[in-house]
């Protein structure tokens, strides 16, 4: 069997598996249910009663704790202590209103399935390979993102378009990219990659989209539901110091790692930063640098997770993304396959014993991202720029070309 074949049959069995252990958990009432037929408590549980409040005309009652928590107890059928929050702009609504409409198994699976579906189609888009379709599904930061109906895979979904859009349609990768507000710490790094990357109309777009977006929601939900959003952002990043109730080893960052290493709050909070410093100097030479697009948008993914200090486990389908990308450049050779590896199992790991695991995934990745930038660097500095020409990657030291829009 040839490589390829054996790469689709590995992942189909992998998916399959996966499936049926979502199918085991269901009937063992592990997982979307409990043995009284009542819906699990987990975050998907914020997004019906946070849309069930909006659309009942009381949006901003969804930024107040304990009247969202009223609202999922009733949707849960019994009383329980667990606070899901509501830390998403009006922009949200937008989903979580169509949600709120459904009873909780049908918005579940609706949810994970629409948009576990994008995701796979847009990473098999952005590798060029129906293979990557089914291997995307059995990642394991894919798996987990199922768990808690969580908005991984919606992430994800967003970052791809935007970047198979950026250079043919800048206009729609900026508009596109506005969607990305709803979770803004996910898209800090983006102006300084159009901006020093020269994509200027996509940047343009960008904060147009941005704007338009705000607005609608605004409009139709309300201001005073962005400034009841503004406020609460303002107390989750209070709260995020407090976590420890939670557990620092499931926030996925550089502080969560550090406070899970018993660092205190100050210094962890400055080591964030300098994380965070490091990640736009990064983005800033790669894009300013001669190099083909698919390792530029490779390396922004993988960098993206390190400058928020509040990421959790099911925010890593992107990872998949950064892989496509990776693939579309060159295919991978050995020790890139040991580092998607070590990415692998140490997002696998986390099942077993929670650990500040995406992390250490992203570095995995982005150190292929920086492999092959030096290779390419020492590449050019032994040829005439004259003879380095911009075309098909292949097995060979990959080409250098200027990487700007048209």
């Amino acid at each position: 069997m040839r490589r390829g074949g054996l790469v689709v049959a590995v992942a189909s069995g992998l998916g399959f598996a996966w499936i049926a252990s979502l199918l085991a958990l269901v009937g063992t009432h592990t997982w979307m249910f409990d043995a009284s037929g009542h819906p699990q408590r987990n975050d998907f549980l914020s997004f019906q009663a946070a849309g069930s409040l909006a659309l009942h005309g009381s949006p901003l009652l969804a930024y107040s704790s304990t009247a969202l928590h009223a609202e999922a107890v009733s949707r849960v059928g019994h009383e329980f202590r667990e606070i899901f929050p509501w830390p998403y702009p009006p922009l949200f609504f937008f989903v979580a209103v169509p949600l709120a409409c459904l009873p909780f198994a049908g918005a579940f699976v609706l949810w994970v399935g629409t948009t576990v579906a994008l995701y796979g189609v847009i990473v098999a888009a952005t590798a060029r390979r129906y293979a990557a379709f089914l291997l995307s599904w059995a990642a394991p930061w894919a798996i987990l993102g199922t768990m808690n109906g969580q908005n991984g895979f919606f992430t994800a979904s967003i970052i791809g378009t935007v970047l198979l859009s950026l250079e043919r349609r800048p206009a729609l990768a900026g508009i596109v990219l506005g969607l990305l507000s709803y979770k803004p710490q996910f898209g800090f790094l983006f102006p300084f990659a159009l901006a020093f990357g020269g994509y200027w109309r996509a940047f343009c777009w960008a904060c147009l989209g941005t704007i338009f977006w705000t607005a609608l929601s605004c409009i139709v939900f309300g201001f005073d539901s962005l400034v009841a959003f503004t406020h609460g952002l303002l107390l989750s990043t209070e709260n995020l110091h407090g976590m420890a109730g939670i557990g620092w080893d499931k926030i996925q960052s550089i502080y969560g790692f550090a406070r899970w290493c018993g660092v205190p709050e100050g210094e962890a909070s400055v080591l964030q930063l300098c994380g965070a410093l490091v990640c736009i100097v990064a983005v800033a030479g790669l894009w300013r640098g001669r190099y083909l697009f698919p390792l530029k948008a490779a390396g922004l993914v993988a960098l993206v997770p390190f400058v928020t200090p509040y990421a959790f486990i099911y925010d890593f389908p992107l990872l998949s993304v950064a892989l496509a990308w990776i693939y579309r450049h060159e295919a991978f050779d050995g020790t890139e396959i040991l580092l998607i590896s070590i990415a692998a199992l140490s997002i696998g790991f986390f099942v077993v014993h929670a650990y500040a695991a995406a992390p250490v995934a992203c570095l995995a990745v982005a150190a292929i991202v920086m492999r092959r930038c030096l290779r390419i660097s020492l590449h050019s500095g032994m040829k005439h720029p004259g003879d380095l020409q911009a075309g098909k990657s292949s097995g060979s030291a990959p080409a250098v070309m200027a990487g700007k829009p048209a």
